[in-house]
């Protein structure tokens, strides 16, 4: 199995900062629409071209645990396939869910963090706090994945080896949704192992979710994160945004600027920025969403990203496509 993608397209700009009316940075990367029939409709760059989802794979991950015995529903389930912000309540229910399956913090083995939301890390700092399991925002996949091995009865202890049972069947699940074999297997910021996908294979695995049967694990997990989606991001993260707004639609960024969407009508969307560069995240998923026709304000929110000099805006960051 190879290790490394092999990128024999030079990538387009997607996006560029604009300061002063003077382009300033460019961000390159590639994406992919789908038709609702499962068609690639539009691709840009390469989206042929294997490459980490990140948090993008997390729905998939969620499928594993319901698989595997673990009965959740509603903000639970949501919080199972979360990059949560590290609010209050996403906090207080991660410690529920330990509580309820007789877990222990420390047995989480994600690392020690201060919340993902900027906004709540000042006051998570302020109020005396320290970096904690709990407060990583993979805390809820990492209880979830614990409670499935309990109710399983496999070993909680290596329950992120790449050859624990759990992680064998988090693996079907990414390879049946996405349609794909993945191509290289490593290790998320979590700890979890990470698995490699087109961005094809990626936006199908999206637009299979939001097709499944309501009764499928991953039926489960898409309606959970479209009716809790705060749970899966945050008060203040485009995900919730765009899942409050649109209904039926099913959003999951990742690290390293990835992003997936599924629309209902079975049109997705997947694209990663080569540099990682976040910033620039925004402004591509707005001009994607555009392009299926997306047709509500929640769009031009999710773009509106206005570059400031000396605490006024004096640009942008905008989509080049």
């Amino acid at each position: 199995m190879s290790t490394t993608p092999s990128h024999s397209v030079v990538a387009p700009v997607l996006a560029e900062v604009v300061r002063s009316g003077f382009p300033e940075s460019r961000h390159r990367g590639s994406l992919v629409l789908l038709a609702p029939d499962g068609s690639v409709r539009t691709a840009l760059g390469d989206p042929a071209a294997p490459v980490f989802p990140r948090s993008a794979n997390k729905p998939m991950q969620a499928a594993a645990v319901l698989r595997a015995g673990l009965d959740l529903e509603g903000p639970r389930l949501a919080l199972a396939a979360a990059s949560h912000s590290g609010e209050p309540f996403h906090r207080s229910l991660v410690r529920t869910m330990l509580d309820e399956y007789g877990l222990d913090p420390d047995q989480l083995q994600c690392p020690p963090d201060l919340p993902l939301d900027a906004e709540e890390a000042e006051a998570y700092l302020a109020a005396g706090e320290v970096r904690a399991r709990i407060t990583m925002n993979c805390s809820g996949k990492h209880t979830a994945m614990l409670a499935a091995c309990e109710a399983a009865g496999w070993p909680t202890d290596s329950y992120l080896d790449p050859g624990h049972p759990l992680q064998l069947l988090v693996r079907d699940c990414v390879e049946e949704a996405a349609g794909e074999e993945i191509s290289a297997l490593g290790i998320d910021g979590c700890g979890a192992p990470l698995m490699a996908l087109t961005l094809t294979g990626l936006a199908r695995a999206f637009r299979s979710f939001v097709l499944a049967e309501p009764s499928s694990a991953e039926g489960r997990v898409a309606a959970a994160m479209r009716a809790h989606p705060e749970y899966v991001a945050g008060t203040r993260r485009p995900d919730t945004w765009l899942m409050r707004a649109v209904p039926g639609v099913l959003s999951k960024m990742g690290a390293e600027a990835v992003q997936a969407v599924a629309l209902p009508d079975g049109s997705a969307l997947a694209f990663k920025i080569d540099d990682g560069g976040g910033r620039a995240l925004r402004a591509v998923l707005a001009r994607a969403l555009e392009l299926l026709d997306v047709d509500d304000p929640v769009v031009d929110r999710i773009g509106d990203m206005p570059l400031t000099g000396g605490a006024v805006a004096v640009g942008e960051i905008r989509a080049t496509f």
